[in-house]
């Protein structure tokens, strides 16, 4: 992904007011050529009025959204000209088959022929399947023949709500490299999704809203480099070792229970190791120091954040979609 791609989406002190109620506060990002941008909010944060606002089927109490330069609101049909979007679920018909559904589909297009239905059916690698009927189709195709759909005009901006909601992990993984392959072509992709890890894989910038408000913005290693690690420490005795850590440096102590990390990683480590978050510069000095107070260090272990421990941190552990 190019840091200096040209600004396709850009998103500017959006807000949306439901009666007295003001479900989305100034909401501000923009989202560029040729990179997957990630859009992460707990339940009931407005992620999903901010898409719809975005695809204008619902409209801004105040702010600007402007797709390729041209303004959501005022010239929609302009804007949405360089946007395909997948909001909620693919609806197609079941009863016709997928290359039956492109042509509905490509009729609503000017200059859309059977050229370009079979230039996304390659795309999304559905040629062996197109000319079947939609009710055969696993959910995962039935994904991809949305997709497919979205691209029918060539879009510049494609926007995927919870995308892979309901597939199995293959189809989770076959889905984020043919999302890979859209950016690194050049175009924008705008994912929502509740599932973080993927999220982590998948994207290069994320934008984390609660309550409205857009609480973190930015490139995701990142955003995740800048928290301390995780330093697990598997030494005896473990009450010296407590103690020997705690004497020499910043150095908090987790909770197993409050540690927030994968919890693969917490399977098979003993009773005594010790999970502490701490700057990875002191590993050596600490080593040591263990070492001299004769303790036998048996493994010293660095586990990075995820995206999960940042959402949760900075949205004060509320429930994600």
């Amino acid at each position: 992904m190019s840091s200096t791609g040209s600004i396709v989406l850009s998103v500017q002190q959006v807000k949306k007011n439901i009666g007295p109620k003001t479900i989305v506060k100034d909401v501000t990002f923009d989202v560029r050529a040729g990179e997957i941008f990630g859009f992460l909010g707990p339940n009931g944060a407005g992620k999903t009025t901010t898409i719809r606002m975005l695809v204008d089927l619902i409209k801004p109490t105040a702010g600007r959204i402007q797709v390729c330069g041209f303004d959501v609101n005022r010239e929609p049909e302009k804007a949405l000209r360089y946007v395909g979007s997948i909001v909620e679920n693919p609806e197609m018909y079941s009863f016709l088959t997928g290359w039956e559904n492109l042509e509905h589909f490509a009729r609503m297009i000017p200059g859309i022929g059977d050229q370009r239905i079979e230039e996304v059916v390659d795309i999304v690698g559905m040629s062996q399947r197109i000319h079947d009927k939609v009710k055969t189709y696993s959910l995962g195709m039935r994904q991809r023949l949305g997709i497919a759909q979205a691209l029918l005009a060539k879009p510049a901006l494609l926007i995927l709500d919870e995308p892979t909601n309901g597939l199995d992990p293959l189809g989770i993984k076959e889905l984020r490299a043919f999302i890979r392959m859209l950016a690194d072509s050049g175009m924008a992709v705008f994912v929502s999704s509740h599932l973080l890890s993927e999220i982590q894989l998948m994207c290069d910038r994320v934008a984390i809203i609660s309550h409205g408000e857009v609480l973190a913005v930015g490139d995701v290693k990142q955003l995740l480099t800048d928290r301390k690690p995780y330093i697990i420490w598997q030494a005896q005795p473990a009450k010296t070792t407590r103690d020997v850590l705690a004497a020499n440096g910043d150095v908090r102590f987790i909770d197993r229970a409050d540690a927030l990390i994968d919890e693969s990683v917490l399977v098979g480590l003993p009773d005594y190791a010790l999970l502490t978050e701490m700057s990875a510069e002191r590993i050596p000095h600490l080593n040591r120091k263990l070492m001299e107070a004769g303790i036998e260090v048996e493994a010293i272990q660095r586990v990075m954040p995820t995206l999960e421990q940042l959402f949760l941190e900075i949205t004060e552990g509320e429930r994600i979609e």
